[in-house]
């Protein structure tokens, strides 16, 4: 196999996924601008390396992220020729494991998606299958056993070599705020080989929920479905068990429980029945009120008036942001709330503008030419209200208007929303019957 790891079409386009993946430098400093003179120079005696499994492994830089809920998570960056070697192996192992994954694990595969598990979830709630185990994984990634995943891998991976490379990255010691420290479980955040890793794990976990079982995973979350109470307490405490004593992972018991569709959230939607007449037990998708609370503290931080950035600056960080949001959650019922975010948004470019222009001759000058007459012109550069009233009010929102933010490349969210959203091509339950706001 490790023939096949350093084949130089493999490392070509581990090297293409790497680059396209971007990422910050490791614990040595190199970023990526300097892989590829790098990759021109030493690819031959990194590949001689790894053939003669002399290849040292180097330490994981570990950076902590903020949690929505105010904790922080772990992640742990390999350095920028680690991860593209490990891009190299996990391109060649997928196709050992791929075919023996589940149908229905949908998290980082070919072929599969967020929006497939939601799909699927909604497909079981309407078949009544409405008593849903919620199950939350405590710190999966931090948890992972060494040697019963090395035992998964070997099952299939029969190449020593590389089976010693994996197990070097998985032990690899960690530098945080400038101290090593060891690593006996855990697969890290951030690398290329994470993902595949976890799916192994968890694939022991879907073998047990195929048997007889409705459910859905996505990486480490994953929900069971049934059709009443009593079931779903039967199988919860049976998957408990399972995870506890084979996997040896641990369940977050105060985020998991049995839930009906009303009170569960999967991958940041939740389900609201419908409205329209003659449809009963349908439900349709919406957006979670965190997903919502932290896209609009995105947009709220591009455009704080105090931020030194132009208004074609501010307008390119709110596509990048406002497309991302609007691709993954297309599926949902939102033009109604989307409605309401635009306005709120352009009354926040407004009020950007307004202090941008600073000084009351450039405010008189600038609505001047916008069209205000001069005498509303000067009382409204002179005016003592705030600025957030002044975005709000009719001086502004009469000639900083739409038309004129789309000249500067604005796109509203409910436009583009309509671009994507695929509600008009599905059946009735997963189209949008009523506005939810």
């Amino acid at each position: 196999m490790i023939e096949n790891v350093i084949n130089r079409r493999n490392m070509q386009l581990a090297y293409q996924h790497v680059l396209k993946n971007k990422g910050s430098a490791g614990v040595d400093g190199m970023q990526l601008t300097e892989l590829t003179t790098y990759v021109k120079k030493h690819r031959d005696d990194l590949a001689m390396a790894l053939y003669k499994g002399r290849y040292k492994v180097q330490p994981i830089l570990g950076v902590s992220i903020p949690k929505s809920n105010g904790k922080t998570r772990l992640l742990g960056i390999p350095t920028v020729v680690d991860r593209w070697l490990q891009q190299c192996v996990t391109q060649t192992i997928t196709l050992k494991f791929e075919m023996e994954f589940k149908e229905h694990s949908y998290g980082f595969r070919p072929n599969k998606n967020a929006h497939q598990c939601i799909q699927q979830s909604q497909n079981y709630i309407h078949e009544g299958y409405q008593h849903i185990v919620d199950i939350d994984l405590k710190n999966f990634f931090d948890e992972v056993d060494h040697s019963l995943l090395l035992q998964l891998l070997y099952n299939k991976v029969t190449c020593p070599i590389t089976l010693r490379l994996i197990r070097k990255w998985l032990r690899a010691p960690i530098l945080i705020n400038g101290k090593l420290t060891k690593r006996r479980k855990g697969v890290p955040q951030g690398s290329p080989l994470s993902p595949l890793l976890s799916n192994i794990m968890l694939h022991e976990l879907d073998k047990e929920l195929e048997k007889g079982k409705k459910y859905v995973r996505y990486a480490d979350d994953f929900s069971i479905y049934t059709k009443s109470k009593s079931e779903a307490r039967k199988v919860g405490n049976k998957i408990y068990l399972f995870l506890k004593d084979k996997l040896k992972l641990q369940i977050n018991l105060e985020k998991s429980g049995i839930r009906k569709p009303v009170n569960f959230e999967l991958l940041g939607c939740k389900f609201v029945p419908t409205y329209e007449k003659g449809v009963k037990g349908k439900y349709q998708i919406v957006v979670s009120d965190k997903s919502w609370k932290n896209l609009k503290q995105k947009l709220k931080t591009i455009t704080k008036k105090t931020t030194p950035s132009s208004l074609s600056e501010r307008i390119r960080k709110l596509k990048e942001v406002q497309r991302g949001w609007l691709n993954y959650f297309r599926m949902g019922s939102i033009h109604g709330k989307l409605k309401t975010l635009d306005s709120w948004l352009r009354n926040r470019l407004r009020y950007c503008i307004w202090h941008d222009w600073k000084k009351i001759e450039r405010k008189r000058k600038n609505l001047m030419r916008l069209g205000v007459d001069k005498h509303h012109a000067y009382a409204w550069s002179r005016t003592r209200m705030g600025g957030w009233r002044v975005a709000q009010s009719p001086i502004l929102i009469t000639t900083i208007t739409l038309s004129r933010l789309q000249k500067k490349g604005y796109e509203s969210m409910l436009d583009y929303y309509f671009k994507v959203a695929p509600q008009f091509n599905e059946p009735l339950y997963t189209r949008t019957v009523r506005t939810v706001v």
